[in-house]
């Protein structure tokens, strides 16, 4: 849908209401503090400071994409601060929007948690996508499979998950309940930051309520979501990536459920690296611009014949990478 064009006097009326803001915001005390972003809602961005107090803050306007995660200066105000300048990230995990430009999802990240589950249907390509994002921005990445609880022995998504495990990725099953599997996802997380990411309807919210039994006594408003009715699709529960702190030690970062996660910014060669099991036999072809798909003396085709990288693997490689070429 094409966005509404505003006319001059309501052009005025927002510049306006964005002065006044900014002129509320000059009474600041002058002294800078440093904080970290918890949740960004429009241009409003809820900071946390050393003791573990949040703030509401204004954004400079020189300052964008700032997201959860993401370590900031910024000064008190009469309506609660004003952030002033954004650290420099450690790790930024991005992807593209409908126009293609890079958005930031989360930043400062260790760890990515994918979480898939029986329904909807995961697909391997996505998951595959997840973590070449996550191999691209030197993010470790995990995989979930959530709701087990529903699984059958023969379930295709525990053959699905039982390809990464030999990759050297871990793998971690939970259900529904309280479960001593989300122990081992908590001693995963131990002093780093997470980023949950997934299809919505997986259950991330109910697993971020069984990793933080008292997420509600924080005020915190996690939503939990049913499949939408007649699509195996789920409906959106949460609306902006918020972090939040683990007993004991240890981040997590909540990203809104995403169904695409294009990669139209990385070239195929960049791909093909953060496919992990590649590495060995990448610049070994005899073709330098060697595309893996029919070529002589090809290093990957010689590894899939050997049974050292896997069809269904290479498969979603050249998936992705007809897509690029789009």
């Amino acid at each position: 849908m094409a966005k509404r064009r505003i006319n001059q006097q309501q052009s005025r009326r927002i510049s306006a209401a964005q002065a006044k803001q900014l002129a509320n915001a000059q009474g600041t005390t002058g002294q800078v503090n440093s904080g970290l972003v918890i949740a960004r809602f429009g241009q409003r961005v809820l900071v946390e400071n050393a003791m573990g107090e949040q703030r509401q803050c204004f954004l400079r306007p020189h300052i964008e994409n700032i997201v959860a995660g993401d370590r900031v200066a910024w000064q008190e105000s009469e309506d609660g601060g004003v952030i002033e300048a954004v650290d420099e990230r450690a790790t930024v995990l991005t992807r593209p929007n409908a126009r293609g430009e890079l958005r930031p999802i989360a930043a400062n990240v260790d760890l990515m948690l994918i979480v898939i589950a029986p329904a909807p249907e995961p697909h391997a390509n996505l998951i595959d996508r997840y973590l070449v994002a996550a191999e691209h921005a030197g993010i470790q990445p995990a995989l979930i499979v959530n709701k087990t609880d529903l699984l059958q022995a023969a379930d295709p998504v525990l053959a699905l998950a039982g390809r990464y495990a030999p990759l050297g990725y871990s793998v971690i099953h939970t259900d529904r309940e309280s479960d001593p599997q989300a122990q081992q996802v908590r001693a995963l997380m131990s002093q780093r930051t997470a980023v949950l990411v997934g299809q919505s309807g997986v259950g991330k919210s109910s697993l971020i309520k069984r990793l933080l039994p008292d997420t509600d006594q924080r005020g915190n408003d996690i939503r939990i979501g049913a499949l939408s009715e007649g699509v195996d699709k789920g409906r959106h529960t949460t609306t902006a990536a918020e972090l939040y702190h683990l007993p004991g030690s240890g981040d997590l970062i909540d990203s809104p459920g995403i169904r695409e996660f294009q990669l139209s910014h990385l070239p195929a060669a960049e791909v093909a690296e953060a496919f992990i099991e590649f590495r060995p036999f990448l610049g070994r072809c005899h073709f330098r611009d060697c595309q893996h798909d029919h070529e002589t003396d090809c290093a990957i085709l010689e590894a899939v014949a050997t049974g050292a990288i896997s069809e269904a693997r290479l498969a979603s490689y050249r998936l992705m990478t007809e897509q690029l070429s789009r």
